[in-house]
């Protein structure tokens, strides 16, 4: 697909803010709910794959603020993944395992790289901005893969989970999965705020005419820079719970495949919707864990999958759903 393309959907998607009709709080809902059936089934593997799932959900979430509201479709959305992610494993290497601490490590860090590449890329549009985010994320990738004392390529194993002293423990999957959850919650519901504030009104004319809203006063350049420190900070917590997931650290969370994945997910599910980047985490990863058994090479089977929706349904998953129900309430 063509940039134009790319971004004709980003700004389709950006005019329709409403989910599709019941489909998220039903999600939301079976998501409080699955811990009940894991404990019941005894399978522990199903909420291993769910706290991964609302994970990447949350990074999606991030990224869908600037790509599907401010029209700023950022290509190293995974650099500020692995920034939180190796603020943890760092501080773990050197003994400090402190949650407060490396949480917010991981969060002013990741908002600080998130600056200094927003104040650099944002004075490009359209493709010059996908190269020069996608060259910062590969700068840091290269940089994490000559990180020796590190792990290097190989990446880092972390010795523990980071400590919250008695208010949680991050050994235990089903707390673990309900902080997880509990962060997608208050993530979906903050954008939601702004989006529907006057920043989010400033921010979604600019993705429409920037020209214009800078003409009747407005300055642009620090509303688009502030949604994408605060998608950079959110991402950068992403990082650090994926670290506390799996207790390991590496290049690949900042590589390109890594914001690809982020950029499909807020596509595939409804780019400028509020519940579009959860269900594309539900499907790519849902469609990855069915296929991966079958074969290595499961992208290849995807990708006609993704062509497909995005032919079909422009507006994505969410968008799909909408269309469904309009057609539901007009019979």
């Amino acid at each position: 697909m063509s940039i134009d393309g790319v971004l004709g959907h980003i700004r389709n998607g950006a005019r329709k803010l409403p989910a599709g009709r019941f489909a998220g709080p039903i999600v939301l809902v079976v998501l409080v709910l699955l811990p009940v059936y894991a404990a019941m089934s005894a399978d522990g593997y199903v909420l291993s794959f769910a706290t991964r799932m609302l994970i990447w959900a949350i990074a999606a979430v991030s990224l869908n603020l600037i790509v599907g509201y401010g029209g700023m479709p950022s290509f190293g959305h995974a650099a500020f993944f692995g920034i939180g992610g190796y603020a943890v494993g760092v501080m773990s290497f050197y003994g400090i395992d402190n949650g407060y601490l490396q949480w917010s490590v991981a969060l002013v860090v990741s908002a600080l790289m998130a600056l200094v590449i927003g104040a650099l890329s944002l004075r490009s549009r359209g493709f010059y901005f996908i190269m020069i985010t996608l060259a910062f994320a590969q700068l840091f990738y290269y940089v994490a893969q000559s990180a020796y004392a590190y792990g290097g390529d190989d990446g880092m194993t972390v010795a523990r989970h980071s400590r919250f002293g008695d208010w949680i423990d991050l050994g235990s999957r089903t707390q673990m999965y309900y902080l997880c959850f509990g962060l997608l919650v208050i993530v979906l519901y903050a954008t939601d705020m702004i989006v529907r504030s006057r920043f989010g009104r400033v921010l979604r004319g600019s993705a429409s005419n920037d020209r214009r809203m800078q003409a009747i006063g407005f300055p642009t350049f620090r509303y688009r820079l502030t949604a994408f420190v605060i998608s950079g900070a959110v991402a950068g917590l992403c990082g650090a719970l994926f670290v506390n997931d799996i207790l390991f650290v590496s290049p690949s969370m900042m590589s390109w495949i890594r914001s690809g994945d982020l950029f499909a997910m807020v596509i595939i599910g409804g780019s400028g919707s509020m519940f579009g980047p959860l269900f594309g985490a539900i499907a790519i990863l849902g469609l990855e864990e069915l296929l991966t058994p079958w074969t290595e090479y499961w992208r290849l089977i995807f990708a006609p999958i993704l062509i497909a929706l995005v032919m079909g349904s422009p507006l994505g998953i969410n968008g799909l759903l909408n269309r469904r129900g309009d057609a539901h309430d007009r019979h």
